[in-house]
């Protein structure tokens, strides 16, 4: 059946591992060598493994061999996952981490490393854009232990979801009510969320979730900033906030749109934005207080923002959750003004709540 003959393959290619010193090495370096399990040995599995799944793929969706409960997927496929996410893999499995950090656990067996050319540990941490293969009569077990990854995986395999905060839906929820887009990185649907944002990001943001975006890329005008490049989006974002006194910039002459920005920063944004703050404040280092004070953070988000590295993971918390934030004076929240504004419909904002499931801290 399929996948006793995709095993068969591996575990016998796999055997090269122990066996190579005279195809690879030599009597003085019986080790396999790097290049010989990158290239031939790399190769030779991917190329046989895909060979038999294109020729036994009718009888895998009839049935077939598969273990209860997993999937097999003949090529390269990406997800994003939570802190505590599973992904179980067995012999054959590839799986390669592309942002955010992972463990992987094994009670018996081996897996390799094919970049390095190594046997991994269980407990180990995985490398970003290392392959890593489940050898013969091997489970694998590769958790999530950041807030948010992307991994690529080939193979038979099957998840195991936690019910940590699930940053992925905020952002897939914040880009369904368009204020959020993501960036160009080519994986994990340019959200970046394992990243520090950067000071144009947050202003970015920040001019989103007031309703002002199409007000922003019309702005036409001049702006102090010698680290702006003139003729650019940037500058139509920096330009108007500065115009509108949302920002002065990090000094007279600099705005450092790509430093990273921090907790008490971002949460002040968003304090101006609900009309608790304004560009007058220079005092931020106080800012998560007085955002709990006002009920725009829970004693547990502020927390966790003032014990762990600010990422965009956190950027899209904080204006997802500041979208049901009461304004200041108002009876109204910052949704609200949203929907009236036209910047998302009501149809767009039922649709993006039924997106998270998880709960606030």
């Amino acid at each position: 059946m399929k996948q006793q003959k995709v095993f068969a393959i591996v575990a016998g290619l796999l055997c090269l591992l122990a066996v190579s010193a005279a195809a690879a090495g030599d009597a003085g370096d019986p080790l396999i060598s790097l290049s010989y399990l990158t290239g031939i040995f790399s190769d030779s599995v991917d190329r046989q493994v895909e060979e038999k799944l294109d020729q036994s793929d009718a009888q895998i969706l009839q049935g077939g061999t598969v273990q209860a409960g997993s999937s097999t997927a003949a090529f390269w496929t990406e997800s994003r996952l939570k802190a505590q996410d599973v992904l179980l893999g067995t012999t054959g499995t590839s799986v390669m981490l592309l942002a955010g950090n992972a463990q992987l656990s094994f009670p018996a067996g081996a897996v390799v490393d094919v970049t390095t050319g190594t046997a991994v540990s269980s407990g180990a941490s995985l490398i970003p854009n290392h392959r890593y293969l489940v050898a013969e009569d091997t489970s694998a077990l590769f958790m999530v232990t950041s807030k948010t990854a992307v991994v690529d995986y080939q193979g038979n395999y099957s998840f195991s979801y936690s019910d940590a905060v699930d940053y992925n839906a905020m952002a897939g929820a914040l880009k369904t009510l368009n204020l959020f887009k993501g960036s160009y990185t080519g994986y994990g649907q340019g959200y970046d969320l394992e990243v520090a944002p950067t000071r144009l990001q947050a202003l970015i943001m920040f001019i989103r979730v007031l309703g002002e975006e199409e007000q922003a890329l019309a702005w036409s005008g001049s702006q102090p900033f010698t680290d702006i490049a003139p003729g650019t989006q940037s500058e139509k974002y920096v330009g108007y906030a500065y115009e509108k006194g949302y920002t002065n910039g990090y000094s007279a002459t600099t705005f450092r749109p790509s430093q990273a920005i921090s907790a008490n920063q971002y949460v002040e944004f968003m304090l101006r934005a609900l009309g608790y703050s304004s560009a007058d404040n220079k005092v931020v280092s106080d800012a998560l207080e007085r955002a709990m004070n006002c009920s725009l953070l829970t004693p547990g988000e502020v927390s966790i923002l003032q014990t762990t590295s600010f990422l965009r993971a956190d950027l899209v918390y904080v204006s997802y959750y500041a979208l049901d934030a009461q304004l200041s004076g108002d009876t109204r929240t910052l949704r609200d003004t949203l929907l009236q504004r036209g910047v998302f419909t009501a149809a767009q904002s039922q649709t993006a709540a039924d997106m998270v499931t998880s709960q606030r801290k």
